[in-house]
């Protein structure tokens, strides 16, 4: 995945088209838009006359060396051979949120402590998303089950000022290849070692 921070406007847009599209439920989002500067939504930094305000997408990073896989003790979290996305198998997770605890990125993880509640009393998004489960840890999936249909995550779909892009960053012929070979980009904590799969045009 790679976003570009000059056409990212804080929208929410992403975050939105990702909750109706995997029926998530109240009061989860796999999909953020932070703000630097502040706690809230549209929170600029600095002082007048010198204020700026950078709006930073973010969720689970996918990482190549993904600490979370580390840790989980049944193999509930794990990283897809066919295309590298980190994923949870919720028939598996234990809800001993270990993965939650070893994530250097906070808040791209949540827990369901009780049976799911929605907004709507009927389901809403694609019919191929898996059902969510009490007791269980659930994030980001760059929206596996679209791309094993060979079609982009919901939220490049929908991100109406075109600042996200999804392919593979192996193939140098790929737009997100020419994008990150091409700009400066920046990742989020590498001092980690995760190595994530989600790069930020600055």
């Amino acid at each position: 995945m790679v976003i570009d921070l000059q056409r990212c406007m804080g929208c929410q847009t992403c975050s939105t088209s990702c909750k109706l599209s995997n029926n998530i439920p109240d009061d989860i989002w796999w999909t953020r838009v932070l703000t630097e500067g502040g706690d809230f939504i549209d929170t600029g930094s600095g002082e007048y006359p010198k204020v700026s305000m950078q709006h930073i997408p973010v969720s689970c990073q996918h990482c190549e060396n993904p600490a979370c896989v580390k840790v989980c003790p049944v193999g509930a979290t794990f990283k897809d051979a066919d295309n590298g996305i980190v994923r949870q198998d919720y028939d598996k997770c234990i809800g001993c949120r270990m993965c939650m605890a070893a994530c250097p990125y906070t808040g791209v993880r949540s827990f369901n402590w009780e049976e799911p509640k929605y907004a709507m009393d009927f389901q809403v998004g694609d019919p191929s998303v898996a059902p969510h489960q009490k007791h269980t840890v659930e994030k980001c999936t760059f929206c596996v089950n679209l791309v094993a249909k060979n079609e982009e995550p919901k939220c490049v779909r929908s991100c109406v000022g075109e600042a996200r892009h999804f392919g593979d960053l192996d193939d140098p012929n790929s737009e997100v290849s020419r994008l990150v070979r091409e700009r400066e980009v920046m990742q989020l904590l590498p001092e980690k070692g995760t190595h994530p799969s989600v790069y930020y045009l600055v």
